[in-house]
């Protein structure tokens, strides 16, 4: 089975008790809320690649506040032609609060809207499991930077 590495940096942004999301347009056309960010150009620390990411999906820009943690996926994912693909994301989950921009949606890319969202209601919508974990990294701030396997993107 092919293997696929797939690094990518994330921001948990929350201000005034809403979170800022980002609306992921999956190869099927579903969508769902995430956080926003996304995959490391090769050589680009994941730092940068978190301030680069929020701002192409939401417009804003970011300032990464403390490094959350780090969460680890392994899926099986189906190919066009041929055997499936043995996926494994790992994905880098910064604390970051908003400095400047304006609230704006992207174009031609993963996403096709951003919005902030009420703390109390992000479990009612309809989004990727990312977030949740996100969310617990930000409210337990675990010592290890990781959250149970039982939030862990399945």
């Amino acid at each position: 089975m092919p293997k696929q590495l797939r690094v990518a940096a994330y921001a948990v942004c929350v201000r005034d008790g809403r979170m800022l999301l980002a609306r992921w347009v999956a190869g099927d056309g579903s969508r769902r809320w995430t956080l926003p960010g996304g995959g490391m150009d090769h050589g680009e620390d994941p730092y940068d690649t978190v301030i680069r990411e929020a701002e192409e999906e939401t417009g804003y820009a970011v300032e990464p506040l403390a490094l959350l943690g780090v969460d680890s996926v392994l899926r099986s994912h189906p190919r066009r032609l041929g055997s499936p693909n043995d996926f494994h994301a790992l994905r880098i989950v910064y604390e970051a609060r908003v400095t400047g921009g304006e609230l704006r949606h992207e174009t031609n890319g993963s996403t096709d809207m951003a919005a902030w969202h009420a703390l109390d209601q992000v479990s009612a919508l309809d989004r990727v499991a990312l977030v949740d974990v996100g969310l617990r990294l930000w409210r337990e701030r675990p010592p290890l930077g990781r959250v149970g396997s039982e939030a862990a993107g399945k």
